[in-house]
């Protein structure tokens, strides 16, 4: 049994998403809120394995929310509902720790296979080897338990998708990896896809940020192309 926590002020969106995973298809514990307050204090109560959220609610907003969220929980999947007002909800949303949107309207079977494609993500993060670590200049990534060591006195903690995007850059160091394929293997999205695009711009500076501290690391965009981790030579 999935345990959900849908959080939607809406109340005839909240039954239909309710109903539809709970009873139409089965295997879901939807828990629900009907604000961001109330979802923090629920989240904190039943830890859910995944989280869906509008965003635009009375008392504290999805957004605000996710991010409380975030401070102390980087692994559980977060799925934002969003009507798609403007290009810069989506990008406020993946700042703040979302891990995918879906838009207004859908059925309750494109929800479940977004919900499924997140916790298979999340699973395959976990299943990794507990020895699978890659060098980074001076910082070691540590991809089972999502943490970027910096010089053994520096622990930065990364979301399951930026281990995953970083772990893929790292296996091909100094070569280009076409954005299709990064989009095509974590995000299961074939050709153009605007979410999906624009979850891969912002994992891509959050990751530059975090690896600021060395200054002969870094990720190139080659426009057209794809992406390619520069490290210094051995």
């Amino acid at each position: 049994m999935i345990k959900l926590l849908l959080v939607e002020d809406d109340e005839n969106l909240l039954f239909i998403i309710q109903d539809g995973l709970g009873i139409a298809i089965g295997g879901y514990d939807v828990i629900t809120a009907d604000n961001g307050k109330d979802g923090l204090r629920l989240w904190e109560e039943h830890r859910p394995d995944v989280i869906l959220t509008d965003v635009e609610m009375p008392k504290m907003s999805g957004f605000e929310m996710v991010e409380h969220i975030r401070e102390r929980d980087q692994e559980t999947p977060i799925l934002f509902i969003s009507g798609c007002k403007s290009s810069v909800d989506v990008t406020t949303g993946y700042k703040v720790g979302a891990n995918n949107y879906i838009k207004k309207p859908f059925s309750a079977e494109e929800l479940h296979a977004h919900i499924q494609a997140m916790l298979k993500m999340k699973s395959d993060v976990r299943m990794k080897n507990e020895n699978n670590l890659q060098k980074i200049g001076n910082f070691v990534l540590d991809i089972e338990h999502g943490m970027l060591k910096f010089e053994a006195t520096k622990m930065i903690t990364l979301t399951g998708l930026e281990a995953q995007v970083l772990n893929e850059l790292c296996s091909n160091k100094n070569d280009v990896v076409k954005r299709t394929l990064i989009l095509e293997k974590y995000w299961d999205k074939k050709g153009y896809d605007y979410f999906a695009s624009r979850s891969l711009d912002v994992i891509i500076s959050k990751l530059r940020t975090k690896l600021k501290d060395d200054p002969d690391v870094r990720i190139n965009v080659i426009k057209g192309v794809g992406l390619m981790l520069i490290d210094r030579p051995e």
